[in-house]
């Protein structure tokens, strides 16, 4: 039997992991984290169902899993985080793990939800597969995570400042998935009813600076593994700044950075959820249907 190819090394998962780490100990507030804890919950507000075991996957830090225990009081939440340090405290257990490795058994939650954590792992397909086994029959999954038109002002002031200023450019922001790929990874991954939809979020800053230290406050700087290893020089930084400053400003001088949350939601499958009809199966031909239209 052939073994299983690896998933290629996006991602420099070690990294990640430590500024997780210092971001947490810092004590400083993620805005995006908050902003998708918020719309988590008002998601599963209108879902019907008495969700009783809960598993928060990977969430950088713990304002999903208390978003979830104010949400859901009867319901068992397990957090589970890659840094001990973030796992936070709360009505919820807590678990060290990796997303990309989860210490589940099948069938052992009725919800998985996951926010602004999965874009940045090296095997996505294989994570949702490993989410979806440990849902129950019927369960559902629900994840936030930063698609393809993230921090695009960014990347194209860094791609232009280097490759003027050093000839050529190095991957500085990562390579986000858009919206069609990620709703194929779900059906891939086996989950009945897939669906998919993206809130951009555009924040306005000062300057370039000011973006930077929340990226490192979210402890969400470059951590591709193929990234540049030195520091970044002060020309190719500061034409980035005049490239920004004059593609992607307002009229008040204040720069837009955009944020692609992305949202995918999914099921285990389970006899009971609608199915489509099969081949040849439908009483009125398409022809006849679109005739009856007109």
């Amino acid at each position: 039997m052939s073994a299983q190819p690896q998933a290629p090394t996006i991602f420099d998962r070690a990294l990640i992991r430590r500024r997780l780490a210092r971001a947490a100990a810092s004590g400083a507030e993620d805005f995006l984290v908050a902003r998708a804890a918020e719309d988590l919950v008002e998601r599963l507000s209108v879902v019907k169902r008495d969700f009783r075991r809960v598993l928060d996957l990977g969430s950088p830090r713990p304002d999903v899993a208390l978003a979830l225990a104010a949400a859901l009081p009867g319901a068992d939440i397990v957090r589970l985080s890659p840094v001990p340090g973030a796992l936070g405290v709360g009505r919820f257990a807590a678990v060290v793990g990796d997303e990309e490795r989860q210490p589940f058994g099948p069938a052992s939650f009725d919800l998985v939800v996951s926010c602004l954590s999965l874009h940045a792992v090296n095997d996505l397909p294989g994570a949702l597969v490993q989410a979806r086994r440990s849902l129950k029959p019927d369960g559902l999954f629900l994840c936030c995570l930063l698609g393809g038109g993230t921090l695009n002002e960014l990347r194209t002031a860094l791609s232009v400042a280097e490759s003027e200023v050093r000839g050529g450019a190095s991957p500085r922001v990562a390579p986000f998935s858009d919206l069609r790929d990620l709703g194929g990874l779900l059906q891939r991954a086996g989950f009945a009813l897939p669906v998919t939809d993206t809130e951009p979020l555009v924040v306005r800053y000062r300057d370039l600076g000011r973006l930077f230290g929340d990226l490192r406050a979210m402890g969400a700087t470059n951590a591709l593994a193929l990234r540049h290893r030195g520091p970044m020089p002060r020309a190719v930084l500061a034409r980035a700044a005049d490239v920004y400053a004059t593609r992607f400003s307002d009229p008040d001088g204040r720069l837009r950075a955009t944020f692609d949350a992305v949202w995918l939601s999914g099921w285990a499958p389970h006899d009971s959820q609608q199915k489509p009809l099969k081949p040849g199966s439908a009483a009125m031909s398409l022809e006849a249907a679109l005739k009856a239209k007109g």
